[in-house]
């Protein structure tokens, strides 16, 4: 008897996002929101924009939209929200208990794809520490939330298990991790040292994920760098020698993409890309 497969159902969510008076790119920001949820594997069932002088500071949204959210998640059947600004402690916690939902926010969404595309051991260690500080400070209302769904978006990387770990464990964690990252960097410096001692050029490919740098990285070296349409598929930079006319030769890097939004946590992981670029 042949086997089947039974495919995991996706997870449903529903965008939500605020529109500022001074911000007119809202709409842009959720479309980019959109696909993040795509290349986190999931399925955006409707979108929710609430028009607001500032964000409200302990449910993200008004009221009233508390009461439409919730009947769309019904309507839709989605299992779950995603919000396109990063949420504090109580917002999210109120939100989850108002919704009786997974509560996700862009911060985490972004943390969670970080977590599932970076290979390097360097990249590993940065966004975990990056996932470590930010759950730390939002460690009763994740594990709420993230329990009402046994997997999916916001459980990749650390997960659940470290979620579990009181905040001590998770100081002594970073401590470690911190530790093994700057083993990992003082081994990234003596690659630098070697590539300034040859006097080549350094040049890098520079824009928005999913722009098409690493086409042209693949293309001009035959790098070799994972190509797709998701965001995010290049996470660790790539540096390559490309040979120009006249036999003369340059190092080209693919870097990882820009992003609007950039979760605060993450600007240590594009650190090295940075540093990588400039030598």
């Amino acid at each position: 008897m042949a086997a089947v497969e039974i495919a995991k159902d996706k997870e449903r969510v529903l965008l939500v996002g605020i529109q500022l008076i001074e911000n007119e790119k809202t709409e842009e920001s959720l479309d980019e929101l959109a696909e993040l949820v795509k290349t986190a594997k999931a399925e955006v069932t409707g979108l929710v924009i609430q028009n607001r002088e500032a964000i409200h500071p302990t449910t993200y949204v008004g009221k009233g939209k508390l009461l439409e959210i919730k009947d769309m998640l019904w309507e839709t059947e989605a299992t779950g929200i995603v919000c396109d600004d990063e949420l504090s402690s109580v917002q999210l916690h109120n939100l989850e208990k108002e919704l009786e939902c997974k509560v996700v926010d862009r911060t985490l969404l972004i943390l969670d794809i970080f977590a599932a595309r970076a290979t390097s051991s360097e990249g590993k260690i940065q966004v975990e520490l990056a996932q470590l500080k930010y759950r730390a400070a939002r460690l009763v209302g994740l594990r709420d939330s993230l329990s009402r769904l046994g997997g999916g978006i916001g459980t990749r990387g650390p997960g659940e298990k470290k979620l579990e770990m009181d905040r001590r464990l998770i100081r002594e964690r970073i401590s470690k991790l911190k530790s093994e990252l700057r083993e990992v960097e003082q081994h990234r410096e003596l690659i630098r040292t070697s590539r300034a001692a040859s006097h080549l050029k350094v040049a890098a490919l520079v824009g928005y994920t999913s722009a098409g740098k690493s086409s042209i990285e693949n293309t001009l070296t035959g790098a070799g760098i994972l190509e797709d349409a998701m965001l995010f598929s290049t996470l660790d930079t790539t540096t390559r020698v490309l040979e120009l006319e006249g036999k003369q030769e340059i190092l080209l890097t693919d870097t990882v993409g820009f992003i609007r939004k950039l979760p605060h946590h993450l600007i240590e992981a594009f650190k090295s890309t940075l540093e990588e670029a400039k030598y």
